[in-house]
């Protein structure tokens, strides 16, 4: 069953709800989530939450959730570690588009009350993710929300760490290293994404992990995310993941957000500037109509997640600043 529930989600076939199988069982608690529940729990298991397509357009990480449970539905990898799956905006993802109607991965607080389909989702995900929180609440809580970016990067494998009070531990830093990513970039504020979700409400260890470029079904470099394939198996079947030295990557942490309050709204700079690019001090970077120009000062920042066609109110880049790798020397 497992290596067909991609296929039952987007069809929306009824699908049996559960079963149990020598190794592990499963539980279909809505359509696009499923859980998996080892028949033998290891002893280093973190209650794993795995997520995907909470944009519809991005396709590599659901073909890299896909090889996973296909690796678990033909016994190759046996399950040590509860296991929460889950795509995130399925008619998005039907459609092959980023969103319906507003952007699903701005949505996870819990005074959400805005009507629509989209928040209706981030609900019901935000529920099952408590549900399956509480469930294995003896066990260290970890989520990583799978993505991939509207344009290239200077790095294309990037983890955003939510912001929290609390630093990434070393140890988280170093996996992913070792699972291939190239760069980190640390939130300086809530931001109300899947990932901070579970960090902000749950303490949980939650990253969002950029893999590349937007690209359609059967179009993704898969062999550049074999490190990370490797890292989700590792975490499913309840073992120590590999580690690296974080001097492997860029660290970057964000110093201001650019918003765009008007209809007079622009990015300074060509559409095709590929992310984590470097504007020297005194560059103007946005204009808007309502909030004036925005210029880079004080020192060097780089531009991530720019995109100028964002509803009104909403985030049109971020700007961050490099600093130093953690555990590095003198660090």
């Amino acid at each position: 069953m497992l290596d067909q529930w991609l296929d039952i989600t987007l069809d929306g076939t009824p699908p049996v709800r559960s079963g149990v199988l020598a190794a592990y069982g499963y539980t279909l608690h809505a359509p696009g989530v499923v859980e998996i529940i080892p028949a033998k729990q290891a002893a280093n298991a973190r209650a794993c939450v795995f997520s995907a397509a909470v944009h519809g357009n991005e396709t590599a990480p659901v073909e890299l959730i896909g090889e996973l449970l296909c690796a678990i539905e033909a016994g190759v990898l046996r399950p040590g570690a509860p296991l929460l799956v889950m795509l995130g905006n399925i008619p998005a993802l039907r459609a092959g588009v980023r969103y319906i109607d507003t952007n699903l991965n701005r949505l996870f607080h819990r005074g959400l009350a805005t009507p629509g389909d989209e928040p209706d989702r981030a609900r019901a995900l935000m529920a099952q993710v408590d549900a399956f929180y509480a469930r294995h609440a003896a066990l260290p809580p970890l989520h990583y929300d799978l993505h991939t970016a509207i344009r290239q990067s200077r790095y294309p494998r990037f983890a955003l760490a939510p912001f929290s009070n609390a630093p990434v531990c070393l140890a988280h830093w170093r996996r992913l290293a070792a699972a291939g990513m190239q760069a980190a970039l640390c939130q300086h504020r809530h931001s109300w994404t899947f990932s901070h979700y579970s960090r902000h409400y749950h303490a949980a260890e939650a990253f969002t992990l950029e893999l590349g470029q937007v690209a359609p079904f059967g179009h993704n470099d898969l062999d550049a995310l074999a490190p990370m394939l490797a890292l989700l198996k590792t975490l499913a079947g309840g073992g120590t993941p590999a580690e690296a030295c974080t001097e492997r990557m860029a660290f970057f942490r964000v110093v201001q957000e650019i918003r765009r309050e008007s209809d007079d709204f622009h990015l300074c700079f060509a559409d095709d500037t590929p992310n984590f690019t470097a504007f020297a001090p005194g560059t103007r970077i946005a204009h808007d109509g309502q909030g004036g120009d925005t210029r880079v000062s004080g020192e060097p920042l780089h531009v991530v997640f720019p995109n100028a066609q964002v509803e009104i109110g909403a985030r049109a880049a971020l700007l961050a600043a490099r600093t130093m790798a953690p555990g590095a020397p003198g660090k």
